[in-house]
């Protein structure tokens, strides 16, 4: 593959990382039938250029169909999955204010007011932030983020597989560390393209698509929040058993079910977010005795990859201290 860029691909390049410009320091990647990721030379940081991130149409795509999936859900094995995450971020804030960056449904800031943090939260996507208002009783605002007041500063603030979506990662950042107490933490998880996972399937990483623009490592992670006053703690490797549910194991039983010929690939593009919820609901619509030795197994098999560094993504715990 050349090392050089296309010129329609370079167009308003530039890195959030390092902040290159300077087209002949990036390099050809991989190369997709929509998209494609090319690295800087100068900090190894890998994303999806300008050109093919104008082509998407944002739409709400967690619609009323995903709504009615989500209300017939299990919400004690959702609020256990994110008890897991709580157990990393109590290493570092045990109790204060927490504001969840993209709440989406509200399982985490609901396991978070159980545990006793003062929670708010943003959601941007209507269906989400009225589940959360109406359904959960959660504070979350329906707002852009650059638009909350900066008066406001919380403990902790977490991102739950948000900021790879973000085309401006370090503006984005900058608006994080205004409303992060001296002192607090930042907790975000990413798809993590150094994990074992992602060195293994290269370009074919299933975490690989248009609506992920940014692919950080765990030295480009830790640069990006060094450059806005964050010192990363902790970096630990993270399997999400409930997206291997809903993103491997039904695209695969779907395609030995129908279609052999299509590629694992073109099944899971097929499946819609409505279809994946409702399979999640039938696997977990199980007795809670079954439920219970469910959490139990997973907790051991989560933390068990997670020591050996296995995981396509990581969580990342980082220190406000300037």
């Amino acid at each position: 593959m050349s090392d050089h860029l296309p010129a329609f691909m370079a167009e308003e390049i530039r890195c959030c990382v390092c902040g290159n410009t300077n087209s002949g320091k990036f390099q050809l990647n991989c190369q997709k039938e929509n998209f494609a990721v090319v690295t800087c030379n100068d900090c190894s940081f890998h994303f999806i250029p300008p050109y093919y991130r104008k082509k998407i149409e944002y739409t709400q795509y967690k619609n009323a169909d995903v709504t009615a999936a989500v209300r017939a859900g299990n919400n004690w094995i959702k609020i256990q999955r994110h008890k897991l995450r709580f157990k990393f971020i109590q290493k570092f804030v045990k109790s204060g204010t927490l504001f969840d960056l993209g709440a989406g449904w509200g399982h985490f800031m609901l396991a978070g007011k159980e545990l006793g943090y003062d929670v708010h939260g943003i959601e941007i996507s209507e269906q989400p932030y009225l589940y959360c208002v109406n359904d959960l009783k959660l504070p979350v605002e329906h707002i852009d983020f650059f638009e909350m007041d900066e008066t406001k500063k919380f403990d902790v603030i977490t991102m739950w597989d948000v900021l790879e979506h973000i085309d401006k990662a370090d503006e984005f950042l900058a608006k994080c560390a205004k409303l992060t107490k001296e002192g607090g933490y930042l907790i975000l998880q990413v798809p993590q393209i150094d994990s074992y996972f992602a060195r293994r399937h290269k370009d074919k990483w299933k975490m690989m698509g248009l609506d992920h623009v940014n692919y950080f490592g765990k030295k480009t992670i830790t640069q990006i929040l060094a450059n806005h006053g964050y010192e990363v703690q902790k970096i630990k490797s993270s399997f999400e058993l409930k997206l291997f549910i809903m993103y491997t194991l039904l695209p695969l039983i779907k395609k030995l079910k129908g279609n052999k010929k299509q590629s694992l690939r073109e099944t899971n593009t097929s499946i819609n977010a409505a279809e994946r919820q409702h399979y999640f609901n039938k696997f977990t619509n199980k007795p809670l005795w079954q439920m219970k030795l469910f959490v139990f197994f997973h907790n051991i098999i989560y933390n068990t990859l997670s020591c050996f560094n296995i995981g396509e993504e990581m969580m990342v715990a980082a220190k406000k201290v300037k």
